[in-house]
């Protein structure tokens, strides 16, 4: 958990400012402690500085739940509200918050339920914003004929080797922001694919990702524990990709089923909305 702390504390004071951290990710204390440590350091003057996103784990995505889950998630964070709040992924599971689970686990998700609970965090002003991560289209179609607050964002895996175009095209149109995690590709045991990482048509593999998905009106939100790896990261602004570099990216085979993602990065599709 230092190391974590560490690291947060240093992109800080590199200036970074958007955190992204879930209760299932137990790095919320850390970030916590990291925000606290860059105040008492004169780095930041108080939170209001950064914006802090979090998610609903999938064992809490029943009704009477998510207030107390992001009551929780504060606590832990040590802050008053989140700058976003999001549903982790549109499925509940049984038990303790775990990245891994069979289809035993899975229960049927309540969206209406569960989106109510969100939209309550909103109302009293625990969560600035409210979204989801991990929809897929007929997901976000189904909250959205009952949702009285539509989501802001949809936070997904999308890299070159997985475009997500006709996503992106959806949230367009329908005002809801993207998200990007895995925009380097990732390990690949949970989500993400290696295979990014050894793209032979791309050069400067990391830079020219997050540029790619900045240029598509996309948020990135890229992971290292490396300084080095962080100031490089920051290092997407002030230029833009010629056409020839987005139609060699535009044109990479697309993964599809498992060898696309794993874990809660694979699309769900449940045939139960209560």
């Amino acid at each position: 958990m230092k190391l974590i702390e560490t690291a947060i504390f240093e992109a800080m004071k590199l200036g970074y400012r958007h955190f992204d951290t879930a209760s299932l990710y137990q790095s919320e204390h850390p970030l916590g402690q990291a925000i606290s440590r860059a105040i008492r350091s004169g780095i930041l003057s108080n939170c209001d500085e950064l914006f802090i996103t979090t998610k609903l784990a999938a064992a809490d995505t029943y009704p009477g739940a998510v207030v107390p889950a992001l009551r929780k998630s504060l606590s832990e964070l040590g802050i008053k509200y989140v700058d976003l709040y999001l549903i982790h992924a549109p499925v509940r599971v049984k038990g303790e918050k775990r990245y891994v689970f069979t289809k035993e686990d899975v229960m049927p998700f309540d969206s209406k339920g569960t989106w109510e609970g969100m939209e309550q965090c909103y109302e009293l002003g625990l969560a600035k914003s409210i979204g989801v991560c991990n929809f897929p289209i007929d997901k976000l179609k189904f909250l959205l004929s009952h949702a009285k607050i539509p989501p802001s964002v949809n936070q997904v895996e999308m890299h070159p080797l997985w475009q997500q175009n006709e996503l992106i095209d959806f949230c367009r149109k329908n005002c809801i922001h993207v998200g990007a995690y895995s925009p380097l590709g990732g390990t690949g045991s949970f989500w993400g694919n290696r295979g990014v990482l050894h793209l032979k048509e791309i050069e400067e593999i990391a830079r020219i990702c997050l540029r790619w998905a900045l240029e598509r009106g996309v948020s990135v939100l890229p992971k290292s524990f490396n300084k080095e790896r962080l100031k490089e990261n920051k290092d997407i602004f002030g230029w833009r990709l010629s056409e020839d570099e987005v139609q060699i990216i535009s044109l990479i085979p697309q993964l599809v089923g498992d060898d696309a993602s794993h874990g809660l990065a694979r699309p769900i599709n449940q045939d139960i909305n209560v």
